[in-house]
C-alpha cells in the first residue's frame, strides 16, 4: 500500500520501486479509498486528474500484481464519483457498526453501459503492459 511503506522514515512509497514479487495497491477493504485518504491528508477531495496519475503510477509499477479497489477506478471519472468520499469505505475494523458497508452506487448493467469509461480503463491496462492485448 503506497501510503503504508515498509521503509522507515518514508511517508509515501513509490510504486516505481516495488519489487516484482509484490502486490501494488492503492488500498484494501480495511483502509480508506484513494479519495478518502486524500481527504484525510489534505482536507479536500482529490481531483480526478490526480487520481488518474496515482492509478497510472500503480499500473506501471514493476510489481507482479496491481490490485485497485473499484472505488479508486471510479475516482477517475467525475460522472462515477459519489459525493462523499467517506461513503466509499468498505470496512472500518475498529467500528463494529461499520463492517462491509459499501454498496456500489450503480448497477452492473449501468457500469457495463459506460463504454467510454470501460474503454479508458482497458486502454490504461493495455498501455501499462498488464494485458495480453
Amino acid at each position: 500500500i503506497q501510503r503504508m511503506p515498509k521503509e522507515v522514515g518514508v511517508n509515501l512509497g513509490n510504486p516505481a520501486y516495488y519489487p516484482y514479487l509484490s502486490v501494488c495497491a492503492t488500498g484494501t477493504h480495511d483502509t480508506s479509498t484513494l479519495r478518502g485518504w486524500w481527504l484525510e491528508r489534505f482536507g479536500e477531495d482529490c481531483p480526478s486528474h490526480h487520481c488518474e496519475d496515482i492509478v497510472d503510477s500503480h499500473l506501471h509499477s514493476p510489481a507482479m500484481l496491481t490490485i485497485l479497489p473499484l472505488q479508486d477506478w471510479f475516482s477517475l471519472d467525475d460522472s462515477l464519483r459519489v459525493e462523499d468520499p467517506e461513503s466509499e469505505r468498505i470496512n472500518i475494523p475498529s467500528n463494529p457498526k461499520h463492517y462491509w458497508r459499501y454498496r456500489m452506487h450503480i448497477t452492473l448493467e449501468e457500469l457495463f453501459a459506460k463504454s467510454q469509461f470501460n474503454s479508458h480503463i482497458a486502454h490504461k491496462v493495455i498501455l501499462s503492459g498488464r494485458s495480453e492485448r
